[in-house]
């Protein structure tokens, strides 16, 4: 699903943040899981999750509601704030997910959406690299996009490994259909070796 163009290392220009959540609260009432990217990060019952790429909040907030200690970063600063205006108590930051620091690490970070397809072309490398080191040790990185789209498997999980990161999974929806050569979408999961 395209979530949007967002987050990561390219910041976009004017964005309608009602639009965003209404799309998403359409979905919802016409049955559609909401939350899928929430349901598939609790599978590993992670105590503390960052929401890299967070948008509006809606899987950091989700997430918060099932009893994780939550933080999101995204770099369009009307979504952050829409965010912070929907869950102050949370911890939303306006920053480039290739180079936040958040002196913390977490047991997931999730790149739910798209957010690794709209990062700054040539930043892929970077960016993985900076949301593993938020990655707690024996904790996950997790990350959903589209194929096709300017970045694929193989480059994905080779810049993970770069990053010392163990490859897990790997999934074709956030509902853990199994990939198959056919695949338009990548959910992939990453470990990172305990200390």
């Amino acid at each position: 699903m395209n979530d949007r163009k967002r987050a990561g290392s390219r910041k976009w220009g004017s964005v309608d943040t009602d639009a965003y959540d209404t799309k998403w609260q359409k979905l919802e009432a016409a049955g559609h899981n909401a939350h899928g990217e929430a349901d598939f990060v609790s599978r590993f019952s992670p105590g503390s999750v960052l929401d890299a790429g967070c948008g509006t909040g809606r899987v950091a907030i989700e997430l918060a509601r099932r009893g994780c200690d939550v933080a999101g970063v995204d770099l369009d600063e009307p979504f952050i704030t829409k965010a912070r205006a929907k869950a102050p108590e949370l911890d939303f930051h306006l920053a480039d997910l290739a180079n936040v620091h958040l002196n913390r690490t977490f047991d997931v970070v999730v790149m739910a959406g798209n957010v690794m397809i709209f990062v700054a072309p040539g930043t892929e490398t970077d960016v993985v690299a900076n949301m593993a080191a938020h990655v707690a040790p024996s904790g996950r990185l997790i990350a959903g996009f589209q194929l096709g789209r300017g970045l694929d498997v193989k480059s994905y999980n080779a810049a993970a490994s770069q990053a010392g990161l163990l490859p897990e999974e790997h999934w074709s929806t956030w509902d853990a259909e199994p990939a198959t050569d056919a695949s338009t979408y990548a959910v992939l999961v990453h470990t990172k070796p305990a200390e």
